[in-house]
């Protein structure tokens, strides 16, 4: 495959990954009436039969055993299959419970997060662009924190963009393809997931068996759940990183149109002055991004000329 034909299969992966992102509160809406704890884990045990059959269909489990019996990636794993559990948690009962708003600006946030954890973590130095974005974002969230109306929700966000921004963070750390990866965290919570799925069927609290519609939503969140992350690791292999980085930007803009045109969440004066800061900050950040791609593209052709 020639690098063009590379780089359009990998723009319609990378589509077809954030566009169903994007859509997903309409998934989580149509189950509102369970529980969002037993959706996440009615989720993880469909995704890990789901994942059970790719992996027999594409011959990977001898790579899953090499992981299961390396320690070392096991305890990475173990960490990241905690911190998409309290992602899923928090933005799933978000949604079920009309803020899906608030969920959307957790992953308008999540750039930004990004870069901060790159400081923190990594000891990396800040572009000047890279200041006034994160600086920009810190004033919208402040304009949340101080409104009395939009605080309560303010959490939402924050769980939702730093439980992903650290997941991506120890994801990207650990030589682990995404269908394996995926593969083990939901093995591990799976345990759990399956015993609390049990306990709420013997109090009669489950939503699983109640009518054939839910059962089979229900059922195909395991499909729902790993399409679009293996979509985005075959995208992730074959575009660079600006453009990944650009595309992003799909999912909570999909989502914040579906919270208020779609679901009727009320859109008040201080959510708009939030959003507008955390909209032009991202707007920096994407040029500077998009900037520093090219020159540093620029970088290796003379190197290699």
């Amino acid at each position: 495959m020639d690098e063009h034909a590379r780089a359009r299969a990998g723009l319609l992966f990378g589509l077809g990954a954030y566009l169903s992102w994007g859509v997903l509160p309409l998934y989580f809406k149509a189950l509102s009436n369970v529980l969002a704890s037993e959706i996440v884990a009615q989720r993880l045990l469909w995704s890990l039969i789901f994942l059970a059959a790719l992996l027999t269909l594409w011959k990977r489990w001898s790579s899953l055993k090499a992981i299961l019996l390396n320690p070392r990636l096991m305890a990475a794993l173990a960490t990241t299959a905690v911190l998409i559990a309290i992602n899923w948690l928090v933005y799933i009962w978000a949604v079920v419970n009309g803020h899906a708003l608030a969920g959307s600006l957790g992953y308008y946030l999540n750039p930004l997060v990004n870069v901060l954890l790159g400081v923190v973590l990594l000891r990396e130095k800040l572009t000047k662009a890279q200041i006034v974005a994160i600086t920009l974002g810190a004033i919208g969230v402040l304009v949340l924190a101080t409104s009395s109306g939009a605080v309560q929700h303010l959490w939402i966000s924050l769980s939702v963009a730093i439980s992903f921004g650290l997941y991506g963070y120890v994801r990207k750390i650990i030589p682990v393809d995404a269908i394996e990866g995926l593969t083990v965290e939901t093995l591990l919570l799976s345990p759990f997931a399956l015993a609390y799925v049990l306990w709420l069927q013997q109090m009669g609290e489950s939503g699983f068996g109640r009518d054939t519609r839910t059962d089979v939503l229900l059922i195909l969140g395991g499909a729902i759940t790993a399409t679009p992350m293996l979509f985005f690791g075959a995208a992730a292999r074959r575009l660079r990183l600006t453009t990944i980085g650009l595309l992003q930007y799909i999912s909570p803009s999909l989502q914040f149109l579906i919270a208020v045109f779609i679901f009727g969440e009320a859109l008040t004066i201080p959510h708009l002055i939030c959003f507008a800061f955390i909209w032009t900050a991202l707007a920096v950040f994407a040029v500077d991004s998009a900037r520093s791609g090219r020159a540093a593209a620029r970088e290796r052709a003379a190197a290699q000329a």
